[in-house]
């Protein structure tokens, strides 16, 4: 008998998701993986729809929690700060305790023995391997159906979501209407120990988008949704507009960007200062909420940007590039979220830290004595970005202006509607995304999407703690590397990047 694995039996009808981890995906994360407290049978597990249902809670879990004793890896918010460690519009203003240092300097994602980049490997490889256990299994258990669709369209978007991140990260940038037969990612799909090796950038997204179009037929029963941790299908629109952005596929990435908003207003001013940690934003349309049992310590995504007192906010206070500060006009809300003299005594900042110049407040806890709070994977102004830039580079400037409007005018009651056209237009919507998306984790993939070079030049970067200023856009740079233990384990069969 095949068997699960799971790290706490006391937690065992909240967390079973943490079992489906090791479930005959050696290939993937048995190198990654720690001794297991307790052995659970896929027949318990998927007994009930029930049982199912703490599966996939088990998965929202892992979202926040510490990857292989990374503290730097808190789940998915570890990726979130590497992604914008690695841009020009986040500030490492200190070194401090050296975290996310080597991420700044272009070096952890290229280093094939960095444990931050063997964590985020290892985090969605993990993911897809608990959606493949719950898609093999979930039709066995007992319960409605229209529960047992809800599960499966759960897990057909996560491991969409999963692999649309790897694929940004360890593949080459996609050219829409190009080639993109280089490799992609190992496309696992059905529980097996075998190796697998690495299918290409096109067919790794086709994969994304048959997942994609799979758990959105699944959605359709229109199941209650438990909470807000679970996905929906306005999460599974909004995957499907991020990845048809990456595509190039405008006119679709509108349409679903549109449609995944539905029902989420963005947040008004008073909210927008309230912190960024707080589930029941209504603007939130996917986030995690961390319950005050489950601590998460210095592994916290505001261990390293809120006001949580750890070495590494105390002594480096992320700070907004100070010229992008300057796009933002003064009667703009967002412009409040960063302090550009570093001398406001009343800008809050964790107890005993230093303060710089252009630190940030965009992300404060309720009570900064205690690292849990909510995190924000996907949110309606997203989404409205998404449909603005779409439509603009469409030629539809008029529709592109006025959503863009919609969105600038909730932060800034003075603005006034652009009456910019083609690419001046989507450069004012890119403006406006990196303001708004700050610290959320978009720039890295959005720099490479585009076909950018990084530069960090002419703003607030520090030589001695950034060192690279600039990257061109196509260098092979723009890859992560492949873990070396995933190479040496699957002997040779996944194949390396170019070093």
């Amino acid at each position: 008998m095949k068997k699960f694995k799971i790290k706490n039996a006391d937690a065992t009808r909240l967390f079973l998701g943490l079992a489906l981890i090791a479930m005959n995906v050696r290939c993937k994360t048995e190198f990654l993986e720690k001794t297991p407290l307790n052995i659970l049978s896929p027949e318990t597990v998927f007994s009930t729809t029930g049982n199912a249902y703490a599966a996939i809670n088990g998965m929202h879990r892992r979202m926040y929690s510490q990857w292989y004793g990374n503290q730097a890896m808190g789940g998915m918010s570890g990726n979130m700060i590497y992604m914008d460690a690695l841009g020009e519009d986040m500030v490492m203003t200190a070194i401090a305790n050296g975290f996310w240092i080597a991420q700044y300097r272009w070096l952890g994602h290229r280093d094939v023995n960095n444990s931050t980049l063997r964590a985020n490997y290892g985090f969605f490889y993990a993911l897809i391997a608990n959606a493949n256990a719950i898609l093999v299994n979930i039709d066995q258990a007992n319960g409605p159906q229209e529960d047992r669709d809800f599960i499966k369209a759960q897990a057909y978007t996560y491991r969409a979501w999963a692999y649309f991140n790897l694929v940004q990260m360890f593949g080459r940038r996609y050219e829409a209407g190009g080639n993109n037969t280089s490799m992609g990612m190992s496309l696992v799909t059905q529980p097996h120990d075998a190796a697998v090796p690495r299918s290409t950038v096109e067919q790794t997204y086709e994969q994304i988008n048959d997942d994609l179009d799979q758990a959105m037929s699944l959605f359709e029963g229109g199941t209650m949704r438990p909470h807000k941790s679970h996905l929906t299908m306005n999460v599974a629109k909004g995957v499907k507009a991020r990845v048809a952005l990456t595509q190039g596929c405008y006119r679709l990435a509108a349409q679903m960007a549109k449609e995944a908003r539905e029902g989420f207003p963005l947040m008004n001013r008073q909210e927008y200062m309230a912190g960024f940690s707080n589930i029941g934003n209504g603007e939130w349309i996917w986030g995690i909420q961390q319950r005050e049992d489950q601590t998460t310590y210095f592994y916290s995504f505001f261990a390293y940007l809120g006001n949580f007192s750890s070495t590494n906010t105390r002594g480096n206070p992320k700070a907004i590039n100070a010229w992008l500060y300057d796009q933002i006009s003064e009667s703009d809300i967002r412009k409040q979220l960063w302090d550009p003299t570093g001398s406001n005594s009343s800008f809050p900042h964790p107890v005993n830290g230093v303060r710089r110049p252009y630190m940030s407040r965009k992300f404060l806890l309720e009570n900064p004595g205690n690292s849990n709070g909510d995190l924000c994977f996907m949110r309606a102004a997203e989404m409205l970005l998404i449909e603005a830039e779409c439509l603009a580079r469409l030629g539809e400037d008029d529709e592109a202006a006025a959503i863009l409007y919609t969105l600038v005018n909730s932060r800034d009651p003075a603005y006034q509607r652009s009456s910019s056209t083609g690419e001046t237009l989507v450069q004012e919507i890119l403006i406006q995304r990196r303001i708004e998306l700050w610290g959320e984790g978009f720039r890295w993939y959005d720099l490479k999407r585009l076909d950018a070079s990084l530069n960090r030049n002419g703003a607030n970067h520090i030589a001695t703690i950034a060192q690279v200023f600039d990257v061109p856009a196509g260098s092979a740079l723009w890859q992560f590397v492949i873990p070396q233990l995933e190479i040496d384990y699957t002997l040779g069969v996944v194949r390396q990047n170019p070093l």
